[in-house]
């Protein structure tokens, strides 16, 4: 199936082969049709400004050339009249949000449409992307396997054409894991690239929203969209790129992930990129910290639901989050602060290590996983998703930007994907990278 692209949709809208009402429209059907992809489509509305962004192209007053293109949001992002449920029942009779989230008017300002809040994990709280309240999604192509998560919905919206970007969040990989899985685009911006203001929180030092979509080019506008400064035009010069030994080496990582990483490089040394591997110190104690201790964003995230958790809405909250939730409660103060101060210290040892390079590793070391026996077994559900979540953990506990790329793969593999990341604030090396590998022949 052909994907959209926001440059693919401008042009239609400028030569008049489509209008905004034609997206919007179809969108909408498409979004009907994904299973259980959304949580609340919003039509009267979305046709509304539909109609109103044709009209000021047919007037010539267009905001802009992205004017009247649709875009799903993760439910964790406030819209002016809609319910924010964070994919909780628990949060069904919550009142109506009064106004957006700062990043939905900013892009509604821009003449872009929200059609619809796409499903989640519970409260964001899980790699895999299932939710036993308002079913899991699945993309049409591999709906036997687990969409990834926390974003889950904005990525089935995006893998099943329903539109060109989706919004979702990222705490320990919930944007880089679901593209991961799904073969999109994801990119993990630093924390405050993007106003976070209206958006339901998990891990507040950890959380950050950005953008899915189907291609580098799109996160690109997106990132000039949403407030960021990208790179202009194409990187000027081949990257330098550091290969984490120490990952690739990791007993967990599936054959063909670690063949297909080991490819990009290769490739990525043939086009011109200066390409070392060794193992990177930070990231192995990030990752040591996290097996033996636990992780960080769930020592906040249980301090955030305590009271939920204690009280009668326990009951109603699937019991795999609450039991991650009572995992991450349970891990000593004394430890916890290990984390913390250790952290401190990792972002200043990352930033020295990578000395101007981006970081070159797998997204995920597994690749997607069967959908029914995580259902029918929650140690396995516990184990899968702590592999899945493990090197996206490692980038969000150091601060990293990151971007998931799909690359090639071996023939009817599923989806696999490669993580470009750099130290805190250097989110453009990570974009410039992204375009630069990209445009790789």
């Amino acid at each position: 199936m052909l994907k959209p692209t926001l440059n693919a949709l401008a042009e239609a809208l400028a030569s008049g082969v489509l209008t905004p009402t034609d997206l919007v429209t179809e969108a909408l059907g498409r979004a009907a049709a994904s299973k259980a992809a959304f949580i609340e489509l919003f039509p009267s509305q979305a046709i509304a400004e539909a109609e109103t962004a044709t009209a000021r192209r047919r007037a010539g007053m267009a905001f802009g050339p992205f004017d009247g293109i649709p875009f799903a949001v993760k439910d964790l992002f406030d819209v002016a009249g809609s319910v924010t449920t964070a994919g909780s029942r628990t949060r069904f009779d919550w009142p109506l949000a009064e106004a957006d989230a700062a990043l939905i008017a900013r892009l509604r300002q821009q003449g872009l449409i929200p059609v619809g809040k796409t499903n989640l994990s519970e409260f964001a709280f899980s790699g895999l992307g299932l939710n036993p309240h308002f079913g899991t999604p699945t993309a049409r192509d591999r709906p036997d396997r687990a969409p990834g998560g926390s974003s889950s919905g904005s990525a089935v919206a995006l893998a099943d054409g329903v539109v060109a970007f989706a919004l979702g969040t990222d705490t320990a990989g919930s944007i880089r894991l679901p593209a991961a899985f799904n073969g999109l685009v994801g990119f993990r911006p630093s924390r405050g690239r993007y106003d976070a203001a209206g958006v339901f929180p998990l891990a507040e030092s950890f959380d950050v929203p950005g953008p899915m979509a189907n291609t580098v080019a799109d996160v690109l506008i997106l990132d000039r969209l949403m407030g960021g400064v990208s790179p202009s035009g194409k990187a000027s010069k081949p990257p330098k790129l550091l290969l984490d030994q120490w990952l690739l080496d990791d007993v967990d990582m599936d054959s063909d992930i670690r063949s297909s990483v080991l490819a990009f490089t290769e490739q990525a040394r043939g086009c011109g990129a200066h390409v070392d591997t060794r193992p990177v110190a930070a990231v192995r104690k990030a990752g040591e910290a996290i097996r033996k201790i636990g992780w960080l964003g769930g020592v906040e995230a249980a301090a955030f639901h305590r009271e939920r958790l204690a009280g009668a809405d326990r009951a109603a909250i699937d019991p795999r989050v609450v039991a991650r939730l009572d995992h991450a409660a349970a891990i000593p103060h004394i430890e916890a602060e290990t984390l913390r101060r250790l952290r401190i210290q990792l972002r200043t040892e990352i930033s020295a290590e990578l000395a101007g390079a981006v970081l070159v590793t797998p997204t995920t070391l597994i690749l997607p996983p069967l959908l029914e026996p995580l259902i029918a077994n929650d140690e396995l559900f516990a184990r899968t998703n702590l592999q899945a979540l493990f090197i996206t953990m490692i980038g969000s506990y150091l601060g990293m930007p990151g971007i998931a790329l799909p690359v090639a793969r071996p023939t009817g593999a599923l989806p696999i994907s490669v993580l470009l990341s750099a130290a805190a604030g250097d989110d453009e090396l990570v974009l410039a990278a992204a375009s630069w590998a990209s445009a790789m022949r």
